[in-house]
């Protein structure tokens, strides 16, 4: 008899150690649901990036493009929420976890504006051109489009097929969704042209993304069509040959 214990890798024990910051936190019933903070922080975007607009009066061509990408992008993931709603955020969490999941990452994402439209960077504030707007606006076009339609093509397949996705976007990479938020929160970043916002999605990104992305693997892992799967596909750049 094997009495060696199993290896439990290390990211699993970051995952159990967010799960209870965001879910479980200072203990209580479970009262919220994960999808109403997350809802509220992304239909909140829009009327705070336009109060602080108003607040620092500065109604620049950045300001109004951040506001147009960030702003409208809030509203299609309510849209998305509604037509196919993530099952993941449906998890009912403690009201000291919600809070966590707020300011831990959802409130980080205010930063960005933050930055951008008041006169806190001083000197080190840098004016978008209009060309970096421009690549700005395809890069999170081309984002919102892969995200919606990888949550759509998740939803509705696995809504009346259980198993891997092999399908779609996700014959070519498997993890489309993240992807495509990788796209348009790097859109927001280059806008706000400081470190600060990139400081923040490194952190959301490793902390928060790949943890998400390993933690799904391992359990795709399950299938016996998984390694050749693996093979075929890349996890966050398209395999296309």
């Amino acid at each position: 008899m094997n009495n060696k214990p199993s290896f439990v890798p290390l990211w699993s024990h970051w995952a159990r150690f967010t799960s209870y910051l965001t879910e479980r936190f200072l203990g209580g019933p479970k009262i919220l649901k994960l999808a109403w903070v997350i809802n509220f922080q992304k239909t909140g975007t829009f009327f705070y990036v336009l109060l602080l607009m108003n607040y620092y009066n500065n109604f620049s061509i950045a300001a109004n493009v951040y506001l147009a990408l960030h702003g409208m992008y809030g509203f299609c993931w309510i849209l998305k929420h509604f037509a196919f709603p993530d099952k993941a955020w449906e998890k009912k969490v403690t009201i000291g976890g919600g809070l966590m999941a707020f300011l831990l990452v959802l409130a980080l994402y205010w930063v960005f504006p933050f930055l951008l439209i008041s006169d806190v960077l001083g000197s080190e504030q840098k004016i978008a051109s209009v060309s970096l707007l421009s690549v700005a606006i395809s890069i999170h076009t081309l984002g919102v489009v892969i995200m919606m339609a990888a949550d759509c093509q998740k939803y509705y397949t696995l809504k009346y097929h259980q198993g891997l996705i092999k399908e779609g976007l996700f014959k070519y990479i498997r993890h489309p969704n993240y992807l495509g938020e990788i796209m348009l929160y790097s859109a927001y970043a280059m806008i706000v042209q400081h470190w600060i916002p990139w400081a923040i999605l490194a952190w959301v990104w490793i902390g928060v993304f790949l943890i998400n992305i390993l933690r799904k693997e391992a359990s795709m892992s399950r299938y016996p069509e998984w390694k050749e799967y693996k093979k075929k596909t890349g996890m966050l750049i398209p395999k296309l040959f």
